[in-house]
């Protein structure tokens, strides 16, 4: 049997929404006691991810760290009613804060490359550790998008397979700039990350007579154009399998105050609590020869 590695991948790096709060925008709280971050974070372990890649800069990941931990667990693998033993067969799913490259860091730092970035480096821990857990595929759940993340229960088997997954909602996909889940593979992050080449640099790009590079600046506002690459821009090329396309009941964009406003007045507001403790709680590794406290 072949194992199949699906990693999770959370964007939280990025530019900046219109909240213009002290705390990063994934920190807004879209029911009590539970955060933007920590519902992609419990979408991914939904989906049955192996790993959660949470791309976040030093000066967020401390906040996010301390809400969440260093692992949760798998929410199919709690309570299972015909385990004798259901407290010591649970699976707990590890999560890694990954910061961004310094050389990124305003110039293609846009959410795409977030997305980019974790699966690179996903990618290049899991292949220092064996060839056997390199990931066969990612899975991305965004924080500025509501919905139940419970619905990706019953296509754990279709989301950890090599044909693409995608969760829509009215016609609505990632590749029309909407929050909404999906997975790609090494072919389609070679094309993306192709796409955010594609924005300018500081320089003038155009080679002029003689092979020589021009030397005159860009305007400001047209530099490091990348960074504000919208979703639909980088995974339009991302493969769609129209049979493996699941349709949410309910969704919210919440990138905007107005969106924010829009879900916190509507009635799927009531749906969207909390996680019990026992998936989602502060957890952290015992160090090495230290017993668990709990």
């Amino acid at each position: 049997m072949t194992a199949f590695h699906l990693a999770g991948i959370v964007p939280v790096a990025g530019q900046c929404l219109d909240f213009n709060f002290d705390w990063h925008d994934s920190l807004m709280p879209i029911a009590p006691d539970f955060l933007a971050v920590e519902r992609a974070i419990y979408e991914c372990a939904w989906a049955g991810c192996e790993t959660i890649w949470v791309v976040c800069n030093e000066d967020t990941s401390p906040l996010i760290r301390h809400r969440v931990g260093e692992w949760i667990q798998d929410p199919v693998w709690v309570g299972r009613g015909l385990d004798p033993y259901p407290s010591q067969t649970r699976k707990q799913i590890p999560i890694f804060y990954v910061p961004l490259r310094a050389k990124d860091v305003g110039k293609r730092d846009c959410l795409g490359w977030s997305v980019l970035h974790g699966a690179v480096t996903a990618f290049e821990v899991s292949a220092r550790l064996s060839k056997w857990v390199i990931p066969k595929r990612n899975y991305v759940a965004f924080p500025y998008g509501v919905y139940d993340p419970e619905i990706l229960r019953s296509h754990r088997k279709d989301i950890s397979s090599d044909r693409p997954f995608m969760l829509s909602f009215n016609n609505a996909t990632v590749q029309t700039g909407e929050y909404l889940g999906f997975t790609f593979d090494k072919d389609d992050f070679i094309a993306a990350r192709r796409k955010v080449r594609e924005g300018t640099g500081k320089y003038n790009s155009e080679v002029l007579e003689g092979g020589l590079y021009p030397r005159e600046k860009l305007p400001k506002e047209e530099r490091y154009s990348a960074r504000y690459f919208s979703l639909d821009k980088i995974f339009q090329c991302v493969i769609i399998d129209k049979e493996n396309k699941v349709e949410v009941p309910w969704y919210h964009n919440i990138d905007s105050w107005d969106g924010y406003c829009n879900y916190l007045g509507s009635e799927h507001r009531e749906l969207v609590e909390r996680p019990h403790p026992i998936f989602m709680k502060y957890h952290e590794w015992n160090e090495i020869g230290v017993d668990d406290e709990e």
